[in-house]
């Protein structure tokens, strides 16, 4: 049989895959030479993809009150209950919450459904947990939520900052591309900029282990430097940028105390900061470690602020660059996924971008203002606001923050359907409806890495059981409310054929976000389209952003943010005198309901594990191995101690992945 091109589910590198079925429910799974994103390399999860795909445990038919139903049923049921609530309560009485899991084609529908259709902006997803401050931090400076380099500048930079990123485990094609070139080129230089010692120093020639939460102090320190060097460069400011002076007197207010507040040697501080001032070619890397704070759309400002004050973006080999951490983070963002965007990089706050989208749509109750955020969706299905929830490929019981109130809050919202591979799932417990889901290696469709390129997820297994893609229950839903018109969709290429002519639409009112050359694309060139990054137009097709100005604000310059440092929400105190770190292991994936079917990705860590520094251990009576119980306002757990210097003292390092349903406690 031969090997069928597709995209690995995981991080947002986008990895090419060749799948090719073993006759017994699995797959022989090798990474696709021809893929712009890993040229053939993969990762230990996705090597052993075909290991996870087995048909156990799998949903095979829609549930109701966890009694087997059929389609029909089901979703005459969600119709009628999602009716019911909006006639009563109004449309901001429902919502969806999606995930970087769903493919583009899914993403586009559901907003569509909701924003257009329902009339409201109550759709949000698990990527605002790591994408928003991104998000946030490009508009702000740039116009647009716009990634402006390739991956290719990874190769191409002199010096890489790595910075809220352990690249090692949580991208490790993309730190493997960096070691194939730092290799190649020895006097490439790598910083990793990390509280705690991670497998991503091994690449490393300078680590500044920072005090958590203090990396604006440490970029605006940065940025007073660059100008006091004379690195500002004069000609790109003066052209493409305001806001620089005050965002320098921002700075001002950081960088005497840069040390103190980042809780570095001034020496390291001192070797960063030279290092960056006399190197061009620097691209900055930032992830979840920047995104996740109570900071975090400030933090990426501060980079992107430098950046801009030397006008290093757009060019080979540097920039900022935000690295997503799902396979279709990008591609959700794209069509309007967060509940305060509209598709194609459309504002929802911009009327004349509301009465497009409306016109294109034909739509009858276009939402006129953001909706809900993702844990205060939560919390208003807590207070009653919310009477019906459509949960899409995600497992928020667990994955959102303070998941015990979350947990608690599905439970209370009086109609709850949930769309998923497994019945068995924390927040599939939950459910009222639980509705079967085609799984990857079952649905087509595209997503977007976090370099923009679009690629294609192709089947190459039966859909099994009753099981359905996401869009096509979305669908029947809508057209069981009276809007079967408008998603009279008989396959994905469909879907993305209108996506992309809204984007042309977008294209028009100065969005980046333009992928109009494929709106006519024939069914055959949906199903052999090979990966492409956008914008793909009759003019340009791919390249960099930024490089000689063209910013997406009203006089098409950039704007650098005045931002400060602010200390973390939550202090540590007596009552709480250690402060709580969280990240991804190697070999695991979110909440485990993919990676924990492969026994060989257990092998690497078997259990949940608090790193504990050895002074804080001490200090506390706890021996190596022990079991300890880590509380907080949030909850707790009972975990292995690690007791370890990689972690820095007053600080424990938790990793996300093991729930209720693979550790008891």
């Amino acid at each position: 049989m031969s090997a069928t091109c597709t995209t690995c589910p995981y991080c947002g590198v986008g990895c090419g895959v060749l799948a090719t079925p073993d006759g017994q429910g699995g797959a022989e799974i090798a990474g696709d030479p021809a893929h712009p994103a890993n040229l053939g390399r993969l990762c230990s999860k996705g090597s052993a993809l075909g290991e996870t795909i087995s048909l156990e445990g799998r949903l095979l038919a829609p549930e109701i009150d966890g009694a087997p139903s059929d389609w029909d049923t089901a979703t005459a049921l969600i119709a009628r209950k999602f009716r019911a609530a909006i006639d009563q309560y109004g449309p901001d009485s429902v919502a969806v919450y999606g995930s970087g899991q769903l493919l583009t084609e899914d993403y586009y529908v559901a907003n569509k459904f909701m924003k257009g259709y329902v009339g409201t902006a109550n759709i949000d997803t698990n990527s605002r947990l790591c994408m928003a401050s991104s998000v946030a931090g490009h508009k702000r400076a740039f116009g647009a939520d716009t990634v402006p380099g390739t991956y290719e500048d990874l190769e191409e930079a002199d010096l890489i900052v790595l910075t809220g990123s352990n690249l090692a485990w949580c991208h490790p094609v993309l730190y493997q591309r960096i070691a194939a070139a730092k290799e190649a080129r020895p006097e490439m230089r790598v910083v990793n900029i990390d509280p705690r010692v991670t497998a991503t120093c091994d690449l490393a020639d300078l680590h500044l282990p920072l005090a958590p939460g203090s990396d604006v102090a440490l970029f605006n320190g940065l940025l007073l430097h660059l100008a006091e060097m004379g690195a500002v460069d004069q000609e790109y400011t003066g052209a493409h940028v305001t806001g620089l002076e005050a965002s320098l007197d921002a700075a001002s207010t950081d960088a005497s105390r840069v040390a103190e507040i980042t809780a570095l040697d001034p020496a390291l501080i001192a070797r960063f900061y030279a290092l960056f001032a006399r190197t061009e070619k620097v691209v900055t890397v930032y992830s979840q470690g920047v995104n996740q704070s109570t900071s975090g759309t400030d933090k990426v400002n501060a980079i992107l602020n430098c950046h801009l004050a030397t006008g290093r973006i757009g060019r080979p080999g540097m920039g900022p660059f935000s690295v997503t951490g799902q396979p279709n983070a990008m591609g959700g963002r794209e069509v309007g996924g967060l509940a305060n965007m509209l598709a194609c990089h459309l504002e929802l706050d911009n009327a004349r971008h509301r009465d497009a989208l409306q016109t294109f749509w034909n739509a009858p109750a276009m939402a006129e203002r953001p909706g809900l955020k993702a844990v205060d969706l939560f919390r208003a299905c807590a207070d009653g606001r919310i009477k019906a929830l459509w949960i899409l490929s995600t497992n928020p019981a667990v994955s959102m923050p303070e998941a015990d109130a979350v947990r608690d809050a599905i439970a209370t919202c009086p109609f709850v359907v949930v769309s998923d591979l497994f019945a068995d799932t924390d927040t599939a417990r939950l459910a009222d409806v639980v509705l079967p889901s085609a799984g990857w290696g079952e649905k087509s469709g595209t997503v977007t890495n976090s370099d923009r390129t679009i690629s294609r997820q192709r089947p190459f297994l039966p859909i099994p059981g009753q099981a359905r893609p996401d869009w096509r229950q979305i669908c029947d839903v809508a057209s069981a409310m009276g809007w079967g018109e408008a998603f009279r969709f008989a396959s994905p290429a469909e879907i993305f054929r209108e996506h992309a002519g809204l984007s042309a639409i977008a294209g028009r009112l100065d969005r980046d976000f333009d992928i109009s050359g494929l709106a006519q694309i024939s069914d055959a060139e949906y199903d052999a389209l090979q990966p492409t990054r956008w914008p793909i137009t009759a003019q340009r097709m791919g390249g960099r952003f930024f490089a000689e100005g063209g910013f997406f604000t009203p006089d098409a310059k950039a704007r650098a943010l005045p931002v400060s440092h602010r200390p973390l929400a939550a202090a540590v105190s007596p009552e709480a005198p250690l402060r709580l770190n969280t990240g991804r292991v190697r070999d695991h994936w979110h909440t485990m309901t993919r990676t924990a079917r492969a026994p060989r990705l257990s092998k690497h860590i078997a259990e949940p594990y608090a790193e504990i520094h050895p002074a804080d251990a001490a200090s506390r009576g706890i021996e190596p191995a022990d079991l300890v119980r880590i509380e907080s306002a949030h909850g707790q757990a009972t975990l292995r101690a690690l007791i370890t210097p990689r972690t820095a003292q007053e600080t424990v390092f938790v990793p996300m992945h093991w729930t209720a349903l693979w550790s008891s406690e």
